[in-house]
Order: C-alpha cells, then sequence, then structure tokens
C-alpha cells in the first residue's frame, strides 16, 4: 500500500512542477518515485522515509544545479552585423537609393534607401531593414 501512496505523490509532484518549472518539485518526485521503489521490497516506515530525506537531498543539491545550467544557458552575445538589423538610425547626411550616412548604434555608417525612389533628410529617424557589406539599407521609422 505505501508504494502506490508513494507514486501517486510522485505523479502529483510531476504535475505541479509542469505548473512551477524550477525542477524542484521535480526532485521531489524522483525521491517518491524511488521510495516506492524500495517501498515494494517491504521495508519498514522509516526506512521509507529515510529513502526520501536521502534521495531528496542527493537530487537536490546535485542534480537540480546541474540542470538548471544546462538548461537555462544565457543568450551568446550577437555581435555580429545582424545584431543591427530592426535597430533605429538617425540620418548624418541624406541617404537616397545611392547612398548617404547614417549614426547607428554609435557609429557612423554608410547607407542607402530601400526603395532608390524614397530619400532620407539630415535628422531623420530611420529603421535598419538590412546590412548589405559596410551599408546599411534603411527605411521609413515606424
Amino acid at each position: 500500500m505505501g508504494a502506490i501512496i508513494w507514486f501517486i505523490g510522485s505523479l502529483v509532484l510531476a504535475g505541479l512542477e509542469l505548473a512551477v518549472g524550477e525542477f524542484t518539485l521535480l526532485m521531489l518526485a524522483g525521491a517518491a518515485l524511488a521510495t516506492a521503489g524500495v517501498s515494494l521490497i517491504g521495508v519498514p516506515v522509516w526506512v521509507e522515509f529515510a529513502t526520501f530525506a536521502a534521495s531528496a537531498f542527493t537530487l537536490l543539491f546535485f542534480l537540480r544545479p546541474a540542470l538548471k545550467r544546462r538548461l537555462h544557458k544565457p543568450a551568446a552575445l550577437d555581435t555580429s552585423v545582424r545584431a543591427l538589423v530592426g535597430k533605429n538610425a538617425v540620418v548624418l547626411e541624406d541617404v537616397t537609393g545611392a547612398g548617404g550616412q547614417i549614426r547607428l548604434d554609435g557609429s557612423i555608417w554608410s547607407a542607402r534607401s530601400m526603395d532608390p525612389a524614397h530619400s532620407f533628410t539630415e535628422g531623420e529617424h530611420v529603421n535598419v531593414i538590412s546590412i548589405d557589406g559596410a551599408t546599411a539599407v534603411v527605411w521609413k521609422e515606424h
């Protein structure tokens, strides 16, 4: 009977982990599952509780930190030109379909309008649509 109670407790804790997502309840569910396994061989109740405590301690302090490090890696810093796409810029020198200059992310860039028939005057704010070599292709700020 004790194994069934530990198994049900394990399922409940694992289900609650879906709502929380911090691995704490999942580690406790693992400890309850291990205790259900030990309970099947007919050990006394105090051994079941000792098994749960030892399993929970081991999982919480050794497995959980390793899982968190593995699954919650910080995003890598993107320093490529792709990181500039979508940023706002200020027109320094009139930008036409043929060329011009903008201040983008603290630097001065060559730029051209996405639509060759449209131009931007000095002081206007534009968005970077793409980077073509060393030239930013820009369009109106949204």
